[in-house]
């Protein structure tokens, strides 16, 4: 055929349409090929992004496709990943290689069983690699028999796993699994089994009804292990041997092969219970005497007045102040004194009838409570039997001691309806008491106004000190007995006045809380000390006192943020001390107040601790940084089994919270031993130091670099 010729050809209709229709099958094939490479990418591209391995494989085990996650797993062997490569054949050189320790010694075994699990798919199983990795396989057979694998790895998992049955099994604390849904037990560890004396297979074959008592029980069904409720109350269990524990709970919800359970660890607080009881004792009695203290006697005094308000009977409040107690103390020394108090309070408790309350305010004061009075006469006749009674010599240890005593009487309810005035009345009688010549008692009379007028002017006095800042501040170091070394100062005010000459805290403090002085005389000290304390080292810190009555101000936040700020003091370094009385009222806004104190950085301290209101709830609902035991119980402490018995308990307390406790008023070596062995955190009194000015404070701290006190 010529050239033209084929030319001509290629005209015809038929040749022409062939051309045409070979082209747009040519363009057709190309557009799907181009299609199938875009929708083979976007494949792609979805299954790298699945946080899992994903692998394809072929009716045979061949590779198909595998995302980059596969590849990670198996990162080992990924070389060998390739389109139409038998996973038979990488498994293979995976084993020779020594990527699969579990295949060590039966090699063609494991891998038989390996492929009968992917041709066969069962369920899913685990994987271990040479690394420690764990894999989860789950692999399913496609609709045309081929075979889509998912890899997992679980190995952080696994870890998890095991820490907790490392932490259940070997954990001190009584742990026990039980089934939410019937309480069933389904695991216990060996602390709970030695400590309830129940084998594992009785404890297996048992629910939480077994180890509950009836009552216990009955509240469990009805509170909710993860409620507050649940956390925040003591449970009754039962024991093999059939003995009654207390126990704190806490739970978790779990899963535990495939059950919905919780996990309870059992917390035996028997013995802390009974500390606390006795610390509760402590708290509402004096711990020299045994007699009430100020709390209990408030109590019983408004019992007394309900009591009167419903029969028609009076009531009479007796304050007892001992006479000439401080020169048979400082005569005899300390140790004859407490035990003059004692004998005292002996004496007092006999001349009782049953249904009164004798109380100690401290020192060297008593109070009486005595209901169902009918007659003034009774009040004077059991006041006159007190008088004589305590007239009377007292043998101790050899040495005869002659003291005697001033009562004041008050009468409910005609020297007042509550208990602050009956208290007020009775204080006021027992002055008048002591101006005529101590040694008798008397009533209250409404003249008898004469201290009030004396305090009064006590008052603009202790204004004009405010005004003229004729007040100083001296500081007593905190010594931690383990080292011996200073760790912090607590500041303390004095007043040197230019006619009275020293007047003691004792005397204007309260005069300050009952004339509202005591706010801005407060904030006055807590910005001198702050300015002192940073001129001290880093990590000295300072501790100041706070009144009941700063906290009712509401600026009492505000007044410690603003002072911090501008003295530059961290607030780390400060420790504000309270009294057990700030907690007797407004409950809610002090607790809130001292939330936001702790909040800014400052430490809490409890200060006086078993000499007022010890509430141990207060414990519970407010994180103390510290307690700091009276010095009534430091005192005599070597000598004193009963004082060890319950310093021993705050310690154990403390230690149990979390809690550094201090030891107020260490004034002899014996006792800074005692409270060494009991496992003391830190000591104050003068066996350390007295409190010093500022410049000896410097001085002191710069002695050697820091020197300890």
């Amino acid at each position: 055929m010529t050239r033209m010729q084929g030319i001509s050809a290629l005209f015809k209709p038929s040749a022409l349409w062939d051309a045409l229709t070979a082209r747009v099958r040519y363009g057709e094939r190309r557009r799907l090929l181009d299609e199938a490479r875009r929708a083979h990418a976007r494949l792609r591209e979805a299954i790298d992004i699945l946080p899992h391995g994903l692998v394809f494989l072929d009716a045979e085990g061949r590779y198909i496709l595998w995302n980059q996650q596969y590849a990670d797993i198996y990162k080992r062997s990924a070389d060998l990943f390739r389109p139409g490569a038998k996973l038979a054949d990488t498994l293979r050189i995976g084993v020779e290689r020594g990527d699969y320790p579990e295949a060590a010694g039966r090699e063609e075994e494991w891998i038989a069983e390996r492929l009968a699990k992917l041709h066969n798919p069962q369920g899913r199983h685990e994987q271990t690699l040479s690394d420690g990795r764990r894999i989860l396989i789950e692999e399913r057979r496609t609709g045309d028999g081929g075979i889509i694998g998912l890899r997992v790895d679980i190995t952080e998992m696994k870890q998890r796993e095991e820490s907790f049955r490392l932490l259940f099994d070997n954990n001190p604390v009584p742990m026990i699994i039980y089934a939410r849904d019937g309480h069933r037990i389904l695991a216990v560890n060996d602390a709970a089994v030695s400590h309830y004396g129940y084998t594992r297979a009785q404890f297996l074959c048992m629910s939480l009804r077994h180890i509950h008592d009836c009552d216990s029980y009955e509240e469990l069904l009805r509170t909710p292990p993860a409620s507050e409720e649940f956390a925040g109350r003591t449970w009754t269990h039962l024991k093999a041997d059939g003995q009654r524990i207390d126990v704190a709970i806490y739970a978790r919800a779990i899963t535990h092969r495939g059950t919905a359970a919780e996990l309870i660890a059992a917390v035996d607080i028997t013995e802390r219970k009974r500390a606390e009881a006795r610390v509760a004792h402590m708290a509402h009695h004096d711990a020299l005497t045994g007699l009430a203290n100020r709390v209990l006697l408030r109590q019983r005094m408004d019992e007394a007045l309900a009591r009167a308000r419903r029969t028609g009977k009076g009531a009479a409040i007796l304050y007892i102040d001992l006479d000439n107690f401080k020169s048979v103390n400082d005569t005899l020394g300390h140790s004859h004194g407490d035990l003059l108090l004692q004998r005292v309070a002996e004496r007092i408790r006999a001349a009782l009838r049953e249904g009164d309350t004798a109380a100690r305010l401290g020192g060297d004061e008593f109070a009486i409570i005595q209901n169902d009075v009918a007659d003034p006469a009774e009040v004077s006749a059991l006041a006159r039997r007190l008088v004589a009674e305590l007239a009377e010599p007292f043998d101790i240890m050899g040495h005869q001691a002659v003291i005697g005593a001033s009562v004041g009487i008050a009468l409910a309810p005609g020297d007042g309806d509550d208990a602050d005035k009956l208290f007020k009345s009775a204080d006021l009688a027992t002055y008048r008491a002591k101006a005529d010549g101590k040694g008798a008692f008397r009533f209250f009379e409404a003249e008898m106004d004469a201290r009030a007028q004396a305090r009064r002017r006590l008052e603009m006095d202790l204004r004009a000190a405010m005004a003229a800042n004729a007040l100083e501040l001296h500081y007593q170091p905190l010594v931690k007995l383990a080292s011996g070394r200073v760790s912090g100062f607590e500041a303390l005010l004095r007043w040197r006045h230019p006619e009275r000459g020293f007047v003691p805290p004792s005397e204007f403090i309260p005069v300050a809380e009952e004339t509202g002085l005591i706010v801005p005389l407060g904030a006055y000290v807590l910005r001198r000390a702050c300015s002192d304390a940073a001129r001290w080292p880093d990590d000295v810190k300072l501790a100041v006192n706070l009144s009941p009555l700063q906290f009712r101000s509401g600026s009492l936040f505000a007044t410690v943020k603003r002072t911090l700020e501008e003295t530059g003091l961290p607030p780390h370094r400060l420790e504000l001390e309270i009294t057990e009385t700030v907690l007797l009222e407004r409950v809610d806004h002090v607790l809130a107040t001292l939330h936001a104190l702790r909040a800014l950085g400052v430490r809490i301290s409890m200060d006086d601790f078993g000499t007022g209101y010890s509430s141990l709830s207060y414990l519970r609902k407010f994180p103390f940084d510290k307690i700091k035991i009276d010095r009534s119980f430091v005192h005599g402490l070597g000598r004193n089994a009963d004082s060890r018995a319950i310093v021993r308990a705050i310690l154990t307390l403390g230690a149990s919270l979390g809690i550094t406790i201090t030891a107020e008023g260490v004034e002899s070596e014996e006792e800074l031993t005692c409270l060494k062995a009991e496992g003391c955190n830190e000591g104050q009194g003068y066996l350390f130091s007295k409190a010093r000015p500022q410049h000896e404070v410097l001085e002191l701290l710069a002695k050697d670099g820091r020197a300890a006190a």
